[in-house]
Order: structure tokens, then sequence, then C-alpha cells
């Protein structure tokens, strides 16, 4: 097998670090908030052992990628467009793509509005919610009720920088802790994306122990990526979500129809009760759905808690998909 190797790539908009493993049909892979390429290091040795060639990225805004100050960098479509910079960087032209959290999203619109490039798509955690509904801020307003809910609380900058950035490797450790199946709060306690009028998120997470997922070096690896770059870039994301929405309005209600995939958490928030409706829609949003997986006793971070389940999961998917068209390309279009 090849060993893992780090190369930065140039995009449209400037660069994208990633790490490589293997050789074969390209697997692209798109981690989440607040994650780094590091979020697959299980599935990167596994991929490659099963004959693919896997690449894991640091979204813009993370890692060593690039990280525009302009907030509306971080639309959507612009990382639609970094994914398609990368496959034709690596001199492909079509991927299978998998995305967590906030990277099952850019997976999903990447497949939506390119699908030339990405001829199958693997959601972690994140089911796919066709464009459609309300502005996604009237949206997020009303679903705290009373409270705060996370995405909200996101949305000005600056305001959860202060919270995070004066003890990063703190805070990542409460939120890991409290979206794991292992050390989550107990099911009638406060939720934790959820602020109270004037708290911050860090009041609700727990503080006693790490996940049995998460090694101190683990947590060591991602701290010490946020600690270099801070948290902008990251959140960045999260405000561009009403961009996002006037963006695809061309897109509204598109399923996808390509080969698809979905693995959660039965113990996840996004799968058991917020976006448990999107699952429950899957024959309309994904009539190229191959399988869906919820994996008992899983909390969110699903391929570092499970990661042996889900590595069989996705192995076993890519090998029943149909072969990539042949060939490189060096288009950049």
């Amino acid at each position: 097998m090849t060993e893992l190797t780090h190369r930065l790539v140039k995009t449209r908009a400037g660069r994208v670090h990633l790490m490589e493993q293997g050789s074969g049909p390209l697997v692209l892979l798109v981690h989440g908030f607040p994650e780094s390429w590091y979020s697959w290091r299980h599935q990167l040795p596994a991929l490659a052992a099963a004959g693919y060639r896997a690449v894991a990225i640091d979204v813009r805004g993370y890692g060593r990628s690039s990280k525009p100050a302009d907030i509306a960098a971080y639309r959507m479509l612009d990382l639609v467009e970094d994914n398609v910079d990368v496959v034709h960087a690596l001199g492909e032209r079509t991927a299978v793509i998998v995305g967590h959290d906030w990277g099952a999203p850019i997976a999903a619109n990447s497949a939506l509005v390119r699908p030339d490039v990405f001829r199958a798509v693997g959601l972690l955690s994140v089911p796919y919610t066709p464009r459609g509904g309300p502005r996604p801020s009237e949206m997020f307003a009303r679903m705290g009720g009373e409270e705060e809910f996370y995405v909200g609380y996101f949305q000005a900058p600056g305001r959860a920088e202060a919270e995070i950035e004066p003890d990063v490797r703190g805070w990542l450790a409460g939120l890991y802790a409290a979206l794991s199946a292992d050390t989550m709060p107990p099911a009638d306690a406060p939720h934790p994306l959820l602020v109270s009028r004037g708290g911050t998120l860090r009041e609700r997470f727990p503080t006693d122990r790490l996940p049995a997922w998460l090694s101190e070096d683990d947590l060591d690896v991602y701290a010490a990526e946020f600690e270099r770059t801070g948290m902008s870039g990251a959140l960045n994301r999260y405000r561009n979500m009403d961009r996002d929405w006037e963006d695809l309005a061309d897109f509204d209600g598109a399923p996808i129809t390509q080969p698809s995939l979905f693995i959660g958490g039965a113990l996840d928030a996004s799968t058991a009760t917020w976006l448990a409706g999107a699952i429950k829609a899957f024959p309309a949003t994904l009539p190229g759905l191959v399988s869906s997986h919820i994996l008992d006793g899983c909390g969110h971070w699903v391929q570092q808690e499970r990661p042996a389940e889900v590595n069989e999961i996705l192995t076993g998917w890519l090998a029943d998909l149909p072969a990539p068209q042949t060939g490189s390309s060096n288009n950049r279009d």
C-alpha cells in the first residue's frame, strides 16, 4: 500500500491542502465542522487497501488551505468549485465524493451542480435536503424556541470566535464529547446545541472526559490547527446559508440522481429529530440511493466513532458502483 502523503493543489481561488493514499478510482473525502482532513484518518488506509485513490481535503478556511478574508468567499458554489478544481488538479475527470457533517451538504451540492464530475455521493450524519422553503435565517431563528439555535448563534462575525478562541482545545473537547454516544448529555438535559439567551454553547458541554474515539493526541491535532488559523474560516460557512439559498434558486427541490449512500448515528440529533424528515424523503430526493444505514448506539462523529463499520459500508458501496470513466483530464472548467 502507498504511504499517506500531503500536497497543496492550486484552485481558481487559491489552494487546497489534501492528504492522499492509494491508487485507483478517486474518492474525495470532505470533512465537517470543526474538523479537518484528520477526521478521515481511519478511512484513508482502508480505502487505499480496497483499491481506491483516497483523498481527504482541508476545506477552504481550514488547516493549510486558503483562508479568504471575505465572508462571502465561503458560499456553497465556491466550495463546489474547489472540489472540481481538486479533481482536475489530480489529473482525474470524475470522482466519488463523500462528506460528513458540513461536508455532507458540500458533497451533495457538488454532485447536484456538477454531475459530470461527481459520479456518486456518500453522505454521513447530515442527510440531503434540497433547496427550498423559507430563507434559512428565518427557519433557524424559529428552531430554538425560547433559546437560540447554534446556527443562529454563529451568524454574527466575532461572536462565536470570542467564546472559542481563548481556549480552543477545551472548547473542541467539549463539543466532540457533547455529540458523541458515550459522553453526550442525557436525553432529558438541555440540548448542547441550543444557547440560552445571553449564554454560550460551552455552558452545556461535558467537561469530565473525552469520548472513547478521541485520544489526547487526536485532540492535540485538531486544536493545533485551529489555534494557528483561528475559527473564522470555519464559522464563515454558517454565515453563507442565506447566500446559498439565493445562489441555488435554479435547483429548488432538485433531487440528486447519482448513486448515493447515507450513514447516520441513531443518537445524533441530525438524524433522530431535526432532519429525520429528510431521511424519510429519500425516495424523492435521492432516487439513486443504494443503501441507508443508521448505526445503533452511535453519535454524530460516525466515521471516527465507528470506523470499522463505516469502512465496511463504504468499501462495499464503492465496489458495487459502475466503473468510472477512464483517462485523465486537465480541463478546469
